[in-house]
């Protein structure tokens, strides 16, 4: 019978163990600092159902999307009724609509899951990938000051996961809206279109989007069009500077004085929620692609590897759950593509294969001995040392080559000798060394060499 290959499709991120190890200790430390804030764990089904996850057809969203069908439907010819969910925030829109009753606004949740999308098979691009992402909703209103709670919440989770200096940009497209009113622009579907374009800016330069916005598709005077390319290309290099900036823009229409405003306000409160001025700026190319967003917008870049681009972001919304109820449901929240950022880490040698998760190998000696060896692992098990046994012996050179390729550090060996002395011998593969401890200091003596190995990393 011809074996079938083992082979996984493109577009998945399928790890060894060392390497999963490093994954999941950055889901770790973005759970943990999500929890930090406050944030309530959620998740939901992978599978919904598809007119639940449609609500608009026709769009690029439609063309990415992977259905469901059992075997019977599809013996029966139906047109498949589920499918499999393309981000996280349109599974929350449900959520809320659905449990309205019985949460308590705000809402505050976090939810770290996979989600799928056909996206065209290339490098770095994931058609299954973990989103990270935290929203705050509210009922019938949500303050500004959550817009500044977020960054913070994203300063926390860059700062621990210790992969370089990174900057926190804002904006607000109302502001965006307003100065193009002021131009102008004031369709608010021209707005939009506009506000795509300028979204290509870093991407395409501003050769593109100038031929572009004063082509045929759009025909803006030049001077607007200018004005505009001036406009995206205001940063910021402190609070000071943020805020003589949003002033030099000129008095303009209704929404862009209440974008400046609440910038203002946000771009404050960040400091006093304790992040430091180094690490956020006032940038007003930023637009993000997405519809729903109707104020302030974020994206996180890391300074030295601008190529990797975003690596979180996020933004106001007005009604989240418009789709499935009549309450007026505002939020916040960010995203952290985690599969694609992790990769992309890597490929830059910003993370690195991790150290086995197994601190200890109980190496067997003695067949007869291993009663011994199970009660010597329980032990440092109960110590919270995580401990492997060796359960079917063989030669202690073949033993140790296993643990140093498993990328375990010490093996301790409990031999004929060690048991004559009440002493146990632990080998440090890493260093190459080797000494002799009392039986009765063992977890002490590992404890103290696990705490020193992790300090150096």
């Amino acid at each position: 019978m011809a074996l079938t290959p083992a082979r996984t499709m493109p577009g998945v991120l399928e790890l060894l163990p060392l390497d999963q190890i490093a994954f999941q200790r950055m889901l770790d430390t973005i759970r943990r600092n999500y929890e930090r804030f406050g944030f309530l764990p959620v998740e939901t089904p992978v599978i919904e159902y598809a007119d639940v996850l449609l609500t608009k057809s026709g769009g690029e969203t439609e063309r990415q999307v992977y259905f469901v069908q059992s075997t019977g439907a599809l013996e029966q010819g139906e047109k498949p009724d589920l499918a499999l969910r393309f981000d996280l925030t349109v599974p929350l829109a449900r959520y809320v609509a659905e449990h309205e009753r019985e949460l308590s606004f705000p809402f505050r949740r976090y939810q770290m899951q996979k989600v799928y999308r056909g996206e065209r098979a290339q490098r770095g691009r994931f058609r299954e990938f973990y989103q990270c992402d935290i929203d705050v909703i509210g009922k019938d209103s949500l303050s500004i000051r959550y817009d500044a709670e977020l960054p913070a919440v994203i300063y926390s989770v860059f700062r621990e996961l210790a992969i370089g200096p990174f900057t926190i940009q804002l904006n607000n497209r109302k502001l965006m809206r307003g100065y193009f009113e002021s131009l102008g622009v004031a369709d608010p579907e021209q707005q939009m279109l506009v506000l795509r374009e300028v979204d290509k800016l870093d991407k395409r330069g501003a050769d593109y989007v100038r031929d572009t916005l004063t082509g045929a598709g759009f025909g803006l005077a030049s001077a607007a069009v200018e004005k505009i390319l001036a406009f995206v290309q205001v940063r910021s290099t402190s609070l000071a500077d943020a805020f003589a900036k949003l002033d030099a823009l000129g008095a303009g229409p209704e929404a862009m004085e209440q974008g400046r405003a609440e910038l203002k306000e946000v771009l404050g409160l960040i400091r006093d929620f304790g992040v430091p001025e180094t690490h956020f700026a006032l940038n007003l190319s930023i637009a993000r692609g997405l519809d729903y967003y109707t104020g302030i917008v974020y994206e996180t870049t890391l300074n030295e590897h601008p190529q990797i681009g975003s690596i979180c972001s996020g933004g106001r919304y007005e009604n989240l759950a418009g789709q499935y109820t009549k309450s007026h449901l505002p939020g916040v929240g960010i995203s952290i593509g985690l599969s694609r950022l992790y990769w992309q880490l890597r490929e830059a040698g910003l993370v690195h294969t991790a150290q086995s998760t197994v601190d200890v190998l109980v190496t067997q000696m003695d067949e007869a001995q291993l009663p011994t060896y199970l009660a010597l692992a329980t032990e440092l098990r109960a110590a919270g040392i995580a401990t492997e046994v060796v359960l079917e012996g063989g030669k202690l050179g073949k033993q140790l080559k296993y643990a140093d390729r498993a990328g375990i550090r010490f093996a301790v060996v409990l031999g004929e000798d060690e048991l004559a002395k009440g002493v146990v011998a632990v080998k440090d593969l890493r260093r190459g060394d080797q000494f002799e401890v009392a039986r009765a200091e063992l977890v002490k003596t590992l404890r103290v060499e696990l705490e020193q190995a992790a300090a150096m990393g």
